[in-house]
């Protein structure tokens, strides 16, 4: 990976980290998890500089959606936030000019 990449990956650790203390009573279950994903990498985290751009956050949503969907049926050998990284970086990042 490069270092977008591992930015990415380490902002989907977090952010999946944060999202399971935040709903912890009921041991991180979100029928709805992929807005909030969206929303806490929009505002709170620095995914919009990272890609140099702020994506949408529907286009985000669905395709945290899709991702999800993907990867389980995939079953890849690598990690899911690693593995979203890559994905999300095709859709909403940078050229290899542009990556950090």
């Amino acid at each position: 990976m490069n270092d977008a990449q591992d930015a990415v990956a380490a902002l989907l650790h977090e952010a999946s980290e944060t999202h399971h203390l935040v709903y912890r009573i009921v041991d991180g279950d979100d029928p709805d998890w992929a807005s909030w994903y969206a929303d806490w990498l929009l505002e709170l985290s620095e995914l919009p500089q990272i890609l140099a751009r702020m994506p949408v956050r529907s286009d985000l949503v669905w395709l945290l959606v899709e991702l999800d969907r993907d990867y389980t049926r995939a079953t890849p050998d690598a990690p899911w936030p690693a593995w979203y990284a890559t994905r999300i970086i095709e859709r909403f990042g940078l050229s290899e000019e542009e990556a950090p």
